[in-house]
């Protein structure tokens, strides 16, 4: 066979066009690259900021709008459905009434191409922008709401569901019924600064992408996709994803010493993540191999309570082993019981167990003994967890209709509702200092009241422990597993939990 062989000008060209495809691509954070779109558009930027998890884009050009579009764009190439979202916000004190911030999907990097973007203009304008074909005229759906600073664009199929909020406020949705973009586009972030001749800055934070469960999960959904252990500080709102599992992880817990995270994996065995390191090692449980999300540290971090299956005595049973590992002592005599917490004087577990057809709570001496029933309402009643200064057990009931927060004495006394909204509330948790609740919030649009799948749209919600407006911290994709123990960090600043997604396609 003759080879042949490219003459010397054929292969300098080459070289030339590998050259240019090679440093054409710029990958930014999770995105693959960056670009101005449109013709002559004044040249733009955008960095990554790996420390803070920030992206600062500029752009210049005339507007994102009518037949044609002129923008700085930061890209990622996704097939499917997908959920986008992060806190966006303009950099500078000057305002151009439309300059804009937000999420773009686009068919093509063509100027006039088919797209739909959610974005937040100069003079706070909020809303869901869209063009259907290759060079007509752009369209707009108008929120009610203004200068929201968290944005999030779905995709299900050909339909794009748009969800903004003041952060701290809960999402106001609009929807896009059909827009046929193709199996493969363009996903990512953008600024326009409506004038030619000047660029505009965003920062974004948080910004996060998620490849959703295929189908609708329920309470018997097996949980296959992978998972993001994230902290949270309390204070400015920035999550931090420290860990990601290409399977289940659930239940994070906050080691006393404020050094490591106790979760379950999807094998059912309970594993360490040491915070400096990053490293993952396993807690010795013995024979108590099926351990589930429910799992406690008591208050001065010497044992971990667990929840393990054992379907000879009718379901979960709870055991105490050490924090570091050890044999484990059954605790319960029957199942299902799903231990929630400990009492500070670590004499006693409370727990959510069913008997006689109903779940209630419970209380048993940690060391074992007679279980005593705490609540009596019909429907049920879960996650029960002590305050810090033994005065409350904490819980969650239907009692009132919708999932809400409750709390009583620690002899079942005095049982009065926390919370009284519309969303469905789940787990309260109590800061170690006393001062503050965490709790999830599904949406009632999503699950019944007695339920708490996993793979939803949820809140992570903040409120004071004297009372007042629960504040939203974390709109995240998660539920069942994500925050349902204890995971306050032992200084009241922080929080951890599980958010999902196929991290393979996300972040690969």
């Amino acid at each position: 066979m003759i080879k042949k062989i490219l003459p010397s000008s054929g292969l300098l060209a080459l070289l030339l066009l590998l050259q240019t495809a090679l440093f054409s691509q710029q990958p930014v954070g999770l995105f693959e690259n960056h670009c101005d779109v449109g013709q002559g558009v004044k040249p733009g930027s955008a960095t990554f900021i790996a420390a803070t998890g920030q992206y600062v884009i500029s752009g210049a050009g005339y507007n994102v709008w009518a037949d044609h579009d002129e923008f700085q764009y930061v890209w990622k190439k996704i097939k499917g459905d997908f959920i986008v979202s992060a806190r966006a916000e303009f950099l500078g004190s000057w305002v151009g009434y439309h300059r804009k911030v937000g999420w773009m999907v686009r068919k093509s990097l063509e100027g006039n191409s088919p797209h739909v973007n959610a974005v937040e203009h100069g003079d706070g304008l909020t809303s869901l922008q869209f063009r259907r074909s290759q060079g007509a005229q752009t369209e707009e759906h108008k929120l009610k709401m203004t200068k929201a600073d968290i944005l999030q664009l779905e995709r299900r199929g050909n339909q794009y569901i748009m969800r903004a909020a003041r952060y701290g406020e809960v999402f106001e949705t609009d929807t896009l019924a059909s827009l046929d973009l193709g199996e493969e586009v363009y996903v990512g972030l953008f600024v326009g600064s409506h004038n030619a001749d000047v660029l505009e800055t965003g920062v974004f934070s948080n910004v996060n992408i998620t490849i959703p469960f295929k189908g609708v999960a329920d309470q018997t959904t097996q949980m296959t996709l992978g998972s993001n252990l994230e902290l949270l500080d309390i204070a400015s709102g920035h999550r931090e994803t420290v860990y990601t599992a290409p399977l289940s992880i659930q239940g994070p817990n906050w080691t006393s010493d404020g050094r490591s995270i106790i979760f379950n994996g999807s094998d059912g065995l309970i594993y360490r993540f040491d915070l400096q390191s990053r490293l993952r090692t396993l807690i010795n449980t013995g024979e108590v191999k099926s351990n589930n999300n429910d799992h406690v540290i008591s208050f001065d971090g010497r044992m971990l309570g667990l929840s393990s299956t054992r379907r000879d005595l009718g379901g979960s049973i709870i055991y105490t082993v050490p924090v570091t590992g050890g044999l484990p002592r059954q605790v319960t005599p029957a199942g299902p019981s799903y231990l929630h917490g400990w009492s500070p004087d670590g004499l006693s577990l409370v727990y959510c167990a069913q008997r006689n057809g109903d779940y209630d709570v419970y209380r048993i001496p940690a060391s074992g003994g007679p279980e005593q029933r705490l609540t009596t309402a019909k429907g049920l009643d879960d996650g029960p967890e002590y305050s810090p200064d033994g005065r409350y057990i904490y819980f969650n009931s239907v009692r009132s209709g919708l999932m809400q927060i409750w709390r009583m004495k620690p002899d079942g006394s005095d049982q009065e509702q926390v919370t009284n909204d519309d969303l469905n509330n789940w787990f309260a948790h109590i800061s170690p200092d006393g001062k503050w609740i965490v709790f999830l919030s599904f949406l009632t649009t999503e699950v019944e009241p007695g339920i708490h799948p996993p793979y939803k749209h949820v809140y992570l919600r903040l409120m004071p422990a004297a009372g007042g407006t629960p504040k939203v911290i974390a709109y995240f994709y998660g539920g069942q597993g994500s925050i349902n123990v204890p995971s306050w960090s032992p200084d009241s600043k922080r929080v951890a939990f599980i958010s999902n997604t196929d991290a393979q396609v996300s972040n690969p």
